[in-house]
């Protein structure tokens, strides 16, 4: 059996359609598997409508590539492969697979298989080969044990037949097995579907039916035979698939007729059916309406409006479209009477004009329009907090800015600040409107709006706002420990603004230069502590910053006062000695200490006088010298932060010795008694006076050996007034007085000095008798000289002749007070 390609085997009345042919291959013998040497014959067809008129070359493939190009249509091959065909005015043809196989079995089956088809499989063995029997397998169980033939035969194909087919053999001890072969029944045309033409009519007209089918190309030399039924009875029969009826007048009162058709093979193996048609006489729609429900102009929004669209006449089916404006929203389709409808769920743009257009083939009517005004909730509002910087700040003029996304106008707006109202505003838009407040320090907190269309008060969510306030002038201020500021004093700069939002940097200058700084976090005042020195005099500022700007304090002058450091004082005279009537300059001076400074100078504790001054230095203080000028001197230094007292200086003025008492030291000679008992009493004199003159205690450092009592006691003059003439003396009251020469002697000497009277050491004189003796003094080698006064006992009680405390050993290191 040839199988040949097909065009379109439906076509409408006027003609066929010339589609491009695809070519289809034909095998004879009709197997896909031989043997190893048998030889099988291609045949490719086209259909004879292009082959007629055109003398065309066959293109064969064997694989991808060409394997020959002859002028006729058939070709002998000998190898396995899937073999295609083609001509220039066809497509190229399904591929097909040929084996030959060297196998001692084989099954073969032809390459398609469709229902109705007689189909037969053959085993066969190779001619070497001599079976007992041969056995066919079925989806692998046992269908048919084969006879001689060898062959296995389906009268007509179905479904029932699909499934894996092989064959078996055996011979003595020998058993073989064929090829698996899958044979899949295809459909051999699919159910006709019914279709007028056209598509519609009017009560009078022709009407044509087509019953539509198609075969595929492998089967286009099967002949199709068509039945028209209407309302259960033959119409027409024969080969022609298409049938010419007058369309009933719409006038009948009979319902419309039931039309099918059938389509068969010519042996009726295949026979298949359409479905069940009505015919109906077209009538154009009317201007159809359109309505709305439920009925109102205005709605709000979340609201399910349905649109109804309804033309009173028309044959169905008929097309509804629903429009919004020109924007098509919908198309329903009706196949009864009644019209169509449609649902929304009514937004914000669903305010607007409607309309619906009814269409069954005749052209479309459009409906009248509808208005329809959507109120929409004020949606939920956002409040927006603007200012013109990043930072809120006082005198900043800030924009409350309220909007809705949605909402029909007109919109109330409300501001609020911790929930009390601001104000309001009605913006004719309803979107958005703003609000301004010149911002104060009161204003920071929580901010919210409203937004209000008369269907209910939306609020926004809370903004906060915290108003930043620029810090202010801060004020600095000085803590030291007492009245001024003292050099070891630990001092605290304070610096405080009265206003400003925190954190606020605080920092510190000394002369415009920064010294450091420190942060309040939650506001208020800093400090910084300052150990003065003499350098901290000067100009000190601060600095307030919280990020607005640095606000600087004024300035603060501050001078750091150093305590009087303990004068030095000096006692010049205009000789080397001291002598009645010579005027000594007392000079008192502290070489560290802030002016102004107060000096005082005293004699045996007894101020003689005071001196101020005002930038700094030293003070002098001139004395007239008399005999009872000699004794104890010092000085006081006072800026205010506590005296500081000298070490003592000790006077001794010469008595009328050489040209200036030749006459005093000749009468007192005169009176003397006896050298010895003179010597004896300024022994026992010069022994007290360390411990009783001028009512003070003798340094323990000046002695040059206070372990020995039996040694004399005696004023070291100070090495730093060694190079002038200085006077270690006693202030004498009255009296007689004592003058005696005390050489300062080796250390070594000291004690052989000591066994020696006194009376070897002194030249004695009295003021009422003179001298008594003038032995030569006691030359031993390394000593010097140094003159003292020795007082008499009766006259060595002071008193003190001022409220102020005079410098005593005890206070020497003066404190402040």
């Amino acid at each position: 059996m040839l199988l040949w390609v097909s065009v379109l085997v439906l076509a409408p009345v006027s003609g066929q359609f010339e589609a491009v042919p695809k070519a289809v291959i034909s095998l004879h013998p009709p197997w896909t598997v031989f043997f190893k040497g048998e030889a099988v014959t291609l045949t490719c067809h086209v259909s004879h409508i292009y082959t007629a008129k055109n003398r065309e070359l066959y293109q064969w493939y064997l694989g991808t590539e060409i394997l020959r190009e002859i002028p006729g249509n058939t070709l002998k091959v000998q190898d396995s492969g899937e073999y295609k065909c083609q001509t220039q005015n066809s497509l190229l043809s399904d591929g097909v697979t040929l084996i030959f196989s060297t196998a001692k079995l084989i099954l073969q089956a032809p390459p398609s298989v469709f229902e109705g088809d007689s189909v037969t499989l053959k085993c066969q063995a190779n001619v070497d080969l001599a079976l007992k029997n041969k056995t066919l397998y079925k989806n692998g169980k046992m269908l048919k044990i084969l006879d001689e033939s060898s062959s296995f035969h389906i009268q007509q194909a179905g479904l029932k037949d699909n499934g894996e087919y092989h064959c078996a053999g055996s011979e003595i001890n020998c058993s073989f097995s064929s090829n698996r072969i899958k044979i899949q029944v295809q459909e051999l045309f699919p159910h006709p579907v019914l279709r007028s033409r056209p598509s519609w009519t009017t009560s009078g007209k022709q009407l044509t039916l087509i019953c539509e089918t198609q075969l595929p190309p492998q089967k286009s030399d099967a002949q199709l035979q068509f039945r028209f039924f209407r309302d259960g009875q033959i119409v027409e029969a024969g080969s022609k698939n298409f049938l010419k009826i007058q369309n009933p007048s719409s006038g009948m009162s009979k319902g419309p007729s039931y039309y099918w058709c059938e389509a068969h093979t010519v042996t009726s193996n295949v026979c298949k059916k359409s479905q069940k048609s009505q015919i109906h006489v077209e009538v154009p729609v009317s201007h159809p309406v359109l309505t709305l429900s439920p009925p109102r102009a205005q709605a709000l929004e979340g609201l399910r409006v349905t649109l109804h669209c309804e033309a009173r006449r028309g044959s169905p089916p008929i097309l509804y479209q629903f429009y919004h404006g020109d924007v098509l929203l919908r198309g329903r389709s009706a196949h009864t009477a009644g019209g169509a409808s449609f649902s929304i769920t009514l937004t914000a743009e669903s305010s607007g004009k409607y309309s619906c257009t009814a269409d069954n083939g005749f052209g479309p009517q459009r409906s009248d329009t509808r208005s329809l005004s959507v109120t929409v909730p004020a949606s939920r509002p956002i409040l927006t907090l603007r200012v013109p910087g990043t930072r809120a700040v006082v005198g900043d003029v800030m924009e409350l800015h309220c909007e809705v996304h949605k909402g029909s106008p007109p919109i109330l707006y409300r501001f609020y600040h911790d929930d009390v109202l601001l104000g309001s505003r009605w913006p004719p838009s309803g979107r958005g409107t703003s609000f301004n407040l010149p911002l104060t320090p009161e204003h920071s907190g929580s901010y919210a709006c409203e937004a209000d269309n008369g269907l209910g008060a939306q609020r926004s969510d809370t903004a906060s706002l915290r108003v930043t306030v620029p810090a202010s002038r801060p004020v600095l201020t000085f803590r030291v420990p007492g009245t001024q500021a003292v050099v070891g004093d630990v001092m605290e700069l304070h610096c405080e603004a009265h206003r400003g939002s925190p954190p606020i940097l605080y920092r510190f200058y000394h002369d415009d230069v920064f010294l450091g700084s420190s942060s309040a976090p939650s506001g208020g005042r800093a400090s910084f502590n300052l150990s003065l020195t003499p350098e901290h005099s000067g100009s000190y500022a601060c600095e307030a910053d919280n990020g607005l700007g640095a606000q600087r304090s004024d300035t603060a002058s501050l001078r750091v006062t150093v305590p009087a450091s303990r004068p030095i004082l000096t006692l010049r005279a205009p000789g080397d000695q001291a002598f009645p009537g010579d005027v000594m300059e007392l000079h008192c001076e502290a070489h560290r200490g802030s002016p102004p400074i107060l000096y005082r100078f005293y004699h045996d504790n007894v101020i003689l006088g005071s001196s101020s001054v005002p930038s700094g230095g030293g003070a002098s203080f001139n004395l007239s010298l008399t005999a009872e000028h000699t004794g104890n001197y010092s000085c006081e230094a006072d800026n205010g932060l506590g005296a500081q007292c000298s070490e003592t200086v000790t006077l001794s003025i010469s008595g009328l010795t050489g040209s200036r008492l030749g006459p005093v030291a000749t009468g007192v000679a005169g009176g003397l008694l006896g050298m010895g008992g003179l010597a004896v009493v300024a022994l026992l004199l010069y022994c007290r006076l360390p411990r009783k003159a001028g009512g003070r205690t003798s340094d323990p450092s000046r002695n040059p050996s206070n372990s020995d009592p039996q040694e004399p006691t005696y004023y070291n003059v100070p090495g730093w007034i060694e190079l002038q003439p200085v006077y270690s003396n006693v202030n004498p009251k009255g009296g007689d007085v004592v003058y005696s020469e005390v050489r300062r002697i080796q250390e070594g000497n000291k004690h052989a000095v000591a066994s020696d009277s006194a009376l070897r050491l002194l030249w004695t004189y009295l003021p009422s008798h003179g001298p008594i003796a003038s032995p030569q003094p006691y030359s031993a080698q390394g000593s010097s000289v140094i003159y003292s006064q020795v007082k008499a006992e009766s006259f060595l009680t002071s008193t003190a002749e001022s409220a102020h405390t005079p410098c005593t050993p005890s206070n020497l290191g003066g404190q402040r007070h």
